[in-house]
């Protein structure tokens, strides 16, 4: 088996009962090596647990432990399972294990579950390759990469999600999967399958205002509606415990970084502008579209360049204005940039 696999490929795998003798599940996002985690744990029958499942944790035992147990032959089974939580991030726990995992028992799973810890131990990976053993590294999730996950989330319970209800579950989550697992599990309850998620939907069953929202600023930003844009600015200033300054600055970023992507992407069709912007859907290219016909490449580079300003004041360096001050003042500087950069 590869020595680096997908969350997706290693799910199907245990589900078909494709195993490896050994998993090394690392990585700062711990939403997938829960689900893993738990997968693993429902490898054997429940009858079969008792004798052939062991749970360790890893600050609690030593690796001649933990090898000890994976000597041992399960009873009436094919296999046993032995799973250690809390592995560290230190080389030397792993490196205990080194000699085993180069030659494992083929009657054990071993899972070595490292959440939040990105094991960087070239030693041990080299001795896990050896062994035909799998790594799995669950790694952050960025504003880029949530759109698709959330989506596939979505599909698996039969539902779609409209791009302005995705963006405000975004904005108040933000990354944190396990988070979004548990909303979403909560819109499988109150809504039938195949249902559309909308905005109302969000407001009314996660209890985000679906009235303005950083989606709403960007709209109103690309198509250069100062009026709209100003109106949603004062809107956030009412509500600043839901509406940072610094995460209006990553989206708005986000957004601007994005359209000069689109501007040198070499194929500028709708499913040019998707492939090089890493889109599912069309409908996430409207505000793209409108800020192309708005801005020049050479006002984005400025906008960006104001951002980066912008960031950097409301996080102290140069500034002790109020975020929001800061924030009217950016409007201005994105609608207003004269793209006249000199090289």
């Amino acid at each position: 088996m590869a020595d680096v696999i997908t969350f997706a490929s290693l799910k199907k795998n245990i589900e078909q009962r494709k195993f490896a003798p050994v998993y090394l599940l690392h990585g700062e996002e711990g939403y997938y090596i829960d689900q893993l985690e738990q997968l693993f744990s429902n490898v054997l029958p429940e009858q079969d647990r008792e004798f052939n499942q062991q749970i360790m944790y890893a600050p609690e035992v030593s690796p001649a432990d933990v090898v000890s147990a994976c000597q041992c032959y399960p009873m009436m089974s094919d296999y046993q399972v032995v799973i250690v939580k809390e592995v560290p991030g230190t080389v030397s726990f792993l490196n205990g294990l080194r000699k085993y995992v180069e030659n494992p028992s083929p009657t054990t799973l071993l899972v070595l579950c490292a959440r939040g810890v990105s094991f960087k131990g070239k030693e041990f990976l080299t001795s896990l390759k050896t062994g035909n053993g799998v790594v799995y590294e669950s790694k952050k999730m960025t504003e880029r990469s949530l759109d698709p996950v959330i989506t596939e989330m979505l599909k698996e319970k039969n539902l779609n999600i409209e791009p302005k209800a995705l963006m405000m579950l975004k904005e108040h989550i933000g990354t944190d999967m396990s988070r979004i697992f548990n909303e979403i599990n909560k819109l499988t309850v109150v809504l039938p399958p195949n249902s559309m998620v909308t905005p109302e939907v969000i407001e009314q069953n996660i209890g985000i205002s679906k009235d303005y929202n950083s989606y709403e600023l960007v709209a109103a930003l690309s198509r250069k509606d100062f009026g709209q844009s100003m109106k949603i600015a004062r809107y956030f200033r009412r509500n600043p415990k839901n509406n940072p300054a610094v995460i209006l600055s990553i989206v708005l970023f986000t957004h601007f970084s994005n359209l000069m992507i689109a501007y040198y992407a070499p194929d500028k069709s709708e499913r040019g502008l998707m492939q090089a912007l890493g889109l599912k859907w069309s409908s996430q290219l409207t505000n793209i579209k409108a800020a192309m016909s708005c801005y020049s490449a050479w006002q984005v580079i400025e906008v960006i360049s104001e951002i980066r300003k912008f960031d950097g004041m409301i996080k102290g360096v140069g500034s002790r204005q109020n975020e929001y001050d800061l924030l009217d003042n950016l409007i201005y500087r994105i609608i207003t940039a004269p793209g006249k950069i000199k090289l």
